[in-house]
């Protein structure tokens, strides 16, 4: 247990599973209270009993449930310090511009892009009296060419954009908040295994054999574990990193580097 995120509050989208989960593990391990939340209630309310965290229901891209959230928490008296914009999807995984199908697209982008534009909108609203930081998740993928995840890749660009424009607004406007995207590479994750079970169906090679094809695109040699994306949050999380703004900050073990 540490002391880095005491006296903080954090608010943590998709915290019921994989990175947004691990997340929430660390700060609650670093003194502060969280808020996950998930649009699986059942999966929600199990990881924050586990944790010790509390859980509120929410679909993302729904504007009125921020606004719920966010006036609950005003009413029992807690100033949110801590926003970690991390649900998001990956459906379009392995499909290629000429593949696209519009109406997955206009779910991904919904929930990956307005889904953490609402959060913002509605974390500067509610922080800007105190300050304190947002987190967005983006990806690798918003950096480099997604020619196998289009989609996908867009997305992850939309949300590294809107984090230096959030950035650079608070700070014109002396809001103290700090706005910050994380850029994780490959992760070890269910969505990462599925991209293993994917490949090894389509080689017809076997899972392990999968797992080291894609591992090999790491310069380092490793997929990162999401307690190593958690780490990062808490660096952007902490007092830290007060001057630290408008920053995109990568665990991707390298692979930025090959590109």
């Amino acid at each position: 247990m540490g002391s880095r995120l005491q006296g903080k509050y954090a608010l943590i989208t998709g915290g019921a599973t994989g990175i947004g989960f691990a997340i929430a593990e660390r700060f609650v391990n670093e003194g502060a209270q969280v808020l996950i939340t998930d649009i699986n209630k059942s999966a929600g309310e199990e990881a924050a009993a586990k944790l010790g965290a509390h859980f509120a229901h929410q679909d993302v891209t729904d504007e009125s449930r921020w606004i719920e959230i966010f006036a609950q928490l005003k009413e029992e008296g807690i100033s949110v310090t801590t926003l970690v914009n991390n649900a998001g999807i990956v459906d379009e995984s392995g499909v290629s511009i000429e593949e696209i199908d519009i109406n997955k697209t206009n779910r991904l982008m919904n929930i990956n892009v307005n889904g953490v534009l609402l959060g913002c909108k509605h974390g500067v609203r509610n922080m800007k009296q105190h300050g304190g930081s947002i987190i967005n998740l983006s990806s690798i993928g918003g950096l480099i060419p997604s020619i196998h995840a289009v989609a996908y890749g867009v997305s992850k660009a939309g949300v590294r954009q809107l984090t230096k424009t959030v950035a650079l607004y608070c700070a014109q406007q002396g809001y103290g908040i700090r706005c910050n995207s994380i850029h994780p590479g490959l992760i070890q994750t269910d969505m990462q295994l599925q991209l293993w079970k994917d490949l090894s169906k389509e080689k017809n090679i076997s899972l392990e054999e999968a797992k080291n094809i894609i591992s090999s695109m790491v310069p380092t040699g490793e997929i990162a574990m999401p307690a190593e994306v958690a780490n990062a949050a808490l660096y952007l999380a902490s007092d830290d990193s007060t001057q630290v703004t408008g920053d995109k900050l990568m665990v991707d073990g390298g692979m930025l580097l090959t590109t």
